[in-house]
């Protein structure tokens, strides 16, 4: 194999996983606003725009998209009911995302498996801390790609 046709996979795999990763940071958008819109929280739509920006940031992204609803739900109401329905939608919203949503697309765009998807970061992140976290999706992606271009 040339060099050539290993940046050609490389840059194809990375690629799909970029196509991946915004397809999951619109599905995670959508999730957001769909359910602030129904615990009529102001500004849903901002909130969840940025929620769909901060979903490529792995791990804290989600944590720091949490953080417009609840204040917003906390001034509005000024009780502590509607910040824990957005706690609790935060929840919804990282179980699906985590286990369905980022398994799913990472299979159909980048052809990883699912079970790979849901472990490889969580043995990653205990071998490499942050690190494993960050790198294992694109690195999952790239080393499939190989599989894939061995087996063809």
């Amino acid at each position: 194999m040339e060099p050539r046709d290993h940046i050609h996979v490389t840059g194809s795999a990375l690629k799909n996983w970029a196509v991946a990763q915004i397809q999951d940071s619109i599905a995670v958008a959508v999730l957001w606003l769909l359910g602030l819109w129904i615990l009529k929280i102001p500004w849903a739509p901002l909130w969840a725009v940025l929620a769909a920006v901060l979903q490529v940031i792995p791990h804290l992204g989600p944590v720091l998209s949490l953080l417009g609803p609840v204040l917003s739900a906390l001034l509005r109401w000024q009780d502590w009911e509607h910040p824990l329905y957005v706690l609790i939608l935060y929840a919804v919203i990282v179980v699906v995302d985590g286990l369905l949503l980022q398994p799913y697309i990472m299979r159909r765009v980048a052809r990883v498996p699912m079970w790979a998807s849901i472990l490889v970061p969580i043995v990653l992140g205990f071998a490499i801390p942050f690190w494993g976290f960050l790198l294992a999706p694109p690195l999952l992606a790239v080393v499939y790609a190989y599989k894939a271009r061995r087996t063809a």
